[in-house]
C-alpha cells in the first residue's frame, strides 16, 4: 500500500456531495470481547452516533476476519481510494482498534494521511475527533495499548496452536487435495476418493519417470482438474482463487503433491513459523524441526512409493545436449574420491554411453582416475543382482532376512529381551534411590545423622542413580535402534513382494530398489582387467553374497 498520500482533483467540491465513512472490522482475535465487537452492533453504532451527529451520506466499509495488525484489508484499502478521490469527508471508527493495532501505521494515517486529505478522523469510545481536538496528545499511547493487545492476542493464538500441534493434530485448516474433513469429527481427515485418484496418478507418473512439468502438461491434457477447479465442483473449501488459467496445472503444484508427506498417513506440524506477528512471510523450518505423527489418517500414498519418489526428485535428471539422461543418472558413485559420476557419451563408438568420475573429469589425473564403466554394464549388472536377491528373497526367506538382519548387525532377539528386563531392573532400582535419597534427607533434617554422614551416603546413592540412569537411556537407544532396523527390512520386503518379478529395469524398479552404486577402478589381474561394482539397496544397504560374485571383467565392459 502507497503510504504517501496522492490526493487527486476533486471531481466533488461540494462536501454535501462527500459521503462519511463508517468503517468496521472484526477477527478472531476480537472474540475474547464478547458481541460488543459484532459487526452488526459497530453499524448500529456508528449509523446512530452520524445520526445524532448529523453526518450525511452514511457509506459502510466492512472487513470481517481481518487481523488490527494487518492493513492489506480490502475494504480498509477500498477506503483510502476513496479518500485519495475526494469521496470522503469523514472516517468514523468504534474505537482506535477497529481502524488497526499498529500504533505507528495508525498514527499515521490518523495523524498524517487523512489530516492531508482535509478528513475528519473519529473515534467514538476513544473520544477523538480530528476537528474538536487536532492536538490530542493521548491517542498515541492509546494505539501503543492496542498493538500491545494485539500482540498479547498472537501470543495466546500461538500458544493454543502449540499445544495443538504437540497433541498431533492438524493445524492446516483445510486439507490438502485427496482428503476433505469428517462430517462426525472435523478434526479428522477422510480420503476423498475422487481426489486421491488425482494424488495416486500424480505419483505413479513420477515413478514411472516424469518430473513435474511435465506431469502438469499430461493432466492438462487429460482434461484432470486441477486443486481449486476441483474443490469448487465438489463443494469443498479452499484458499485458492479461480484465476483465468486455473484449469491449467502448474509444476509447483504438482511439486508440493510430491512433497507432502501427509498423504502417506501422518500429519506434519510446524513446517514453518513467523518471526512476528506484524510479519507476512512464513520462514521454512528443516524436517528435524518438525513434528511427525504416524497413522492420523488413512494413507493414499504408501511409504515405499513416497521414499521412491524422494529419492527421484533428489537426483533431478535434465535433458542435455545428448538428449535425456540415463535412469542410472544420480545414482552412480566413484569408491575413491566418493563424488558422483559423470554420464558421458562417446561419438566414435556408437554413440556408446559410459560413466566417469566427475573428480577425474574435473581436476584430470592429480585427484582421482577415471573409473569408467559403460552404462550397459552397469544396467546388466544391476538388473542381475536385482532379480538374485528377489529369487534368494522369495526361495529362502528365513535365510534372507538372517542375512539382513546380520548386516544390519541387529541384536538377537534373546537380546533384545535382557535389554529390558535389565531396563526394568533398573529402573525399579532408580525409584528405589529415589525413597533412600529422601529417607536420608528426612534423617538429616531429624538430627539422626550428622550433615557429613548425609552427604557421603547420598553422594553414593546419586552416583549409583546416575550411573544406572546412563545405561537405562543406551539399553533404550539399543532396542530402539534394532526396531529401526526391522522396520527397513520390512519395507525392503514390502519392495519385493510388489515387484517379485519383472521384464526390464524400468526408472520406477530402480528408483524403488537402488540407493546407490559404488564403482571401483578396473584393476588388472592375470591379464585381465576386473571391475568391483558396489550396489547398495534402499532401507539395508548393501547385501553380503559372496557367492554371488559382485564383479564385472572387461568382457563385458
Amino acid at each position: 500500500m502507497n503510504l504517501q498520500p496522492t490526493i487527486k482533483n476533486r471531481k466533488i467540491k461540494n462536501t454535501e456531495e462527500q459521503w462519511t465513512a463508517c468503517y468496521c472490522r472484526l477477527s478472531c482475535d476480537d472474540d475474547l470481547d464478547g458481541d460488543s465487537n459484532s459487526i452488526r452492533n459497530q453499524k448500529m453504532l456508528l449509523q446512530k452516533y452520524a445520526d445524532e451527529n448529523h453526518l450525511r451520506n452514511i457509506r459502510f466499509y466492512v472487513d470481517d476476519g481481518f487481523s488490527g495488525s494487518n492493513f492489506e484489508r480490502p475494504d480498509f484499502k477500498r477506503m483510502m481510494s476513496d479518500v485519495e478521490d475526494g469521496k470522503i469527508s469523514t472516517v468514523i471508527v468504534k474505537d482506535m482498534s477497529r481502524f488497526g493495532r499498529d500504533h505507528i501505521l495508525v498514527g499515521y494515517y490518523t495523524k498524517y494521511y487523512l489530516a492531508e486529505a482535509d478528513v475528519r478522523f473519529i473515534a467514538i469510545y476513544d473520544q477523538v475527533d480530528s476537528e474538536k481536538n487536532p492536538d490530542d496528545d493521548i491517542t498515541p499511547f492509546k494505539n501503543i495499548l492496542n498493538e500491545m493487545y494485539a500482540k498479547d492476542c498472537s501470543k495466546k493464538i500461538k500458544a493454543v496452536f502449540k499445544a495443538k500441534g504437540n497433541a498431533g493434530k492438524h493445524l492446516a485448516t483445510i486439507p490438502p487435495l485427496g482428503y476433505k474433513k469428517d462430517p462426525e469429527n472435523k478434526e479428522k481427515w477422510i480420503i476423498d476418493e475422487k481426489g486421491a485418484e488425482t494424488v495416486r496418478e500424480i505419483f505413479k507418473l513420477c515413478v514411472q519417470g516424469f518430473g513435474p512439468t511435465q506431469i502438469a502438461r499430461i493432466l492438462t491434457e487429460r482434461g484432470v482438474d486441477t486443486p481449486v477447479i476441483y474443490c469448487r465442483k465438489n463443494g469443498l473449501p479452499t484458499a485458492l482463487k479461480v484465476r483465468e488459467d486455473s484449469e491449467i496445472w502448474d509444476q509447483r503444484s504438482v511439486a508440493g503433491i510430491l512433497e507432502n508427506l501427509e498423504y502417506t498417513g501422518c500429519t506434519v506440524n510446524f513446517k514453518s513459523y513467523k518471526k512476528s506477528y506484524k510479519s507476512k512471510k512464513r520462514i521454512n523450518l528443516p524436517k528435524e524441526d518438525w513434528a511427525i505423527f504416524e497413522n492420523t489418517q488413512e494413507a493414499i500414498i504408501d511409504k515405499q512409493t513416497f521414499e521412491t519418489v524422494q529419492k527421484i526428485r533428489q537426483a533431478k535428471r535434465r535433458p542435455t545436449d545428448m538428449g535425456e539422461m540415463s535412469p542410472l543418472s544420480g545414482l552412480i558413485y566413484c569408491a575413491d574420491c566418493g563424488q558422483k559420476m559423470y554420464l558421458c557419451r562417446c561419438t566414435t563408438m556408437k554413440q556408446k554411453e559410459y560413466f566417469n568420475c566427475s573428480t577425474y573429469r574435473k581436476k584430470k589425473r592429480k585427484y582421482c582416475t577415471s573409473h569408467q564403466i559403460t552404462v550397459e554394464a552397469l544396467a546388466v549388472l544391476i538388473q542381475d543382482d536385482l532379480r538374485r536377491t528377489i529369487y534368494f528373497a522369495q526361495q529362502q526367506r528365513e535365510m534372507f532376512l538372517q542375512t539382513l538382519r546380520k548386516n544390519a548387525a541387529t541384536r538377537t532377539e534373546k537380546e533384545l529381551k535382557e535389554y529390558s528386563k535389565e531396563i526394568r531392573t533398573s529402573e525399579e532400582r532408580i525409584e528405589r534411590l529415589d525413597k533412600i535419597i529422601e529417607s536420608l534427607y528426612e534423617d538429616k533434617v531429624e538430627g539422626k545423622i550428622s550433615e557429613e554422614r548425609y552427604l557421603k551416603m547420598s553422594d553414593i546413592y546419586e552416583t549409583e542413580q546416575s550411573g544406572l540412569k546412563g545405561r537405562v537411556k543406551t539399553l533404550k537407544s539399543e532396542i530402539a535402534k534394532a526396531k529401526e532396523d526391522d522396520d527397513k527390512i520390512l519395507d525392503f520386503m514390502m519392495l519385493i513382494y510388489k515387484y517379485n518379478s519383472f521384464e526390464e529395469l524400468t526408472p520406477e524398479i530402480l528408483r524403488a530398489f537402488i540407493e546407490k552404486v559404488v564403482v571401483h577402478e578396473k584393476t588388472k589381474i592375470d591379464g585381465h582387467y576386473r571391475q568391483t561394482v558396489e550396489i547398495f539397496y534402499n532401507f539395508v544397504g548393501a547385501i553380503d553374497r559372496p557367492i554371488w560374485g559382485d564383479e564385472l571383467t572387461d568382457e563385458d565392459d
